[in-house]
């Protein structure tokens, strides 16, 4: 076998870790739940230097980017909801992210953005929380 080979095995589907799976699938679960609500999906799983965007989005109600970030339970809990993971380094992060895509990107300058968190759980959206606290601390 190949080294090429032996590489592709070592990252074929079987042998991603449980909760890099489920992580995507959560992703997966609130795009289309962002799609269902006509959000419309302009990118995902951005890496911007350490930092990741889950999902870009524009919302034509509030005609705002949304950057979301997806947290996914593979079961509710209500002493283990997805949210208590949202850190305040994690909103830092966050923060830094959508700063430094809209400084890159080639969207209108005068569209404003946000942050928002979609928690997924038994494989559905448990609660969007709209504009998070932006931090730079």
């Amino acid at each position: 076998m190949s080294v090429v080979d032996s590489i592709r095995r070592l990252f074929a589907p079987s042998h991603v870790a449980a909760h890099i799976a489920a992580g995507q699938r959560g992703e997966d679960i609130a795009a289309r739940y962002l799609r269902d609500h006509d959000y419309r999906i302009l990118d995902r799983n951005v890496r911007i230097g350490h930092d990741e965007i889950d999902i870009v989005a524009y919302d034509p109600i509030d005609r705002v980017f949304i950057f979301a970030e997806v947290k996914t339970r593979s079961k509710a809990d209500s002493d283990y909801r997805p949210e208590l993971s949202i850190t305040h380094k994690k909103r830092i992060r966050m923060t830094r992210a959508a700063r430094r895509y809209m400084a890159r990107s080639q969207h209108d300058a005068d569209v404003g953005y946000r942050l928002d968190v979609i928690c997924v759980a038994d494989s559905k959206v448990i609660e969007h929380y709209p504009e998070v606290a932006w931090t730079d601390d």
